[in-house]
């Protein structure tokens, strides 16, 4: 009997510890209790009831990442292209997320490729290539809001690579050789531009300091003449002042007279008339030296 009563206590035991669930983090456990949703159960420690309770699905709550393989898409403007994109989700609602949809995967998949098609659908090959951005945020919101019931969050997708025909990357290619072509005209004749600007204002600014220097050379030159006439001046000034002191003002006139004579017998008069007084000139003279004398 005693026996019997340990077996007991001993499976009793055993039961309880397999019905002990610890829940990590990043889990959650879906529990039916007799074929009917019960509960759900997050991070701790959990007790099932033995033969009434059971784990029916056990959820990464951890954000997954679906890359899903190129669809066909055609644009507004007929063109048809190879365009794969890359989705984020993660499970928000274990319950709904378990008795919501059959295979979520395989419903997000399809969904994804469907909204591609529409939105592509509206945009021409332009916007497509150059509206990512647009696109991403189109998708996104139309997958959230459409996967709300079966326990799924779109947190962001990407459209990973845009594969147009043959014969439109062709095109594009000669497009965008002929732009960087034609930047390369521009750039070098903006370079030529601002290469003949720099050297007419180099010739400019020569050009104003040649004729400055040349202004001030003609200053200095007309203030050198102007003080060299100066002291001739101040020189005869002081000449004739010493003649005066010495009172030979008459003699001054006379050999000035002398002198005016001398330019008149250069050769080129044909008549030359001779003062009444020139016969004193020798007296003259000879004063002039007598002064001169008498000064030194």
């Amino acid at each position: 009997m005693l026996n019997i009563i340990i077996l007991l206590s001993i499976f009793v035991l055993l039961i309880i510890i397999f019905n002990f669930r610890i829940v990590p983090q990043s889990k959650a456990y879906v529990i039916e209790r007799l074929g009917a949703y019960s509960s759900t159960w997050h991070v701790g420690i959990h007790v099932k009831v033995p033969l009434i309770d059971s784990i029916v699905k056990i959820v990464s709550l951890k954000e997954k990442v679906l890359d899903f393989p190129p669809q066909p898409v055609i644009t507004k403007d007929n063109v048809t292209m190879q365009i794969d994109t890359v989705v984020y989700s993660k499970i928000i609602d274990p319950k709904l997320y378990t008795y919501g949809i059959e295979n979520p995967t395989f419903a997000l998949e399809n969904l994804t490729a469907t909204t591609l098609r529409n939105i592509i659908g509206e945009l021409e090959l332009d916007d497509t290539l150059t509206g990512r951005d647009v696109i991403n945020a189109k998708m996104r919101k139309v997958l959230d809001e459409a996967t709300d019931p079966w326990g799924i969050k779109v947190t962001r997708v990407e459209v990973k690579n845009i594969d147009p025909p043959k014969a439109i990357q062709d095109a594009m290619e000669k497009q965008m050789r002929a732009e960087r072509e034609r930047r390369e005209q521009i750039l070098i004749a903006e370079g030529k531009k601002q290469s003949l600007i720099l050297e007419a204002e180099g010739k400019k600014e020569a050009a104003i300091l040649e004729a400055e220097a040349e202004k001030r050379s003609k200053i200095e030159k007309a203030k050198g003449e102007a003080e060299a006439a100066l002291e001739i001046q101040k020189a005869a000034s002081s000449g004739i002042e010493i003649l005066k002191q010495s009172g030979a003002d008459e003699i001054y006139i006379k050999l000035k007279s002398l002198e005016a004579f001398e330019k008149a017998c250069d050769g080129k008069a044909n008549k030359i008339i001779i003062p009444s007084d020139i016969q004193n000139i020798s007296g003259f003279l000879a004063s002039i030296k007598e002064i001169l004398k008498d000064k030194n």
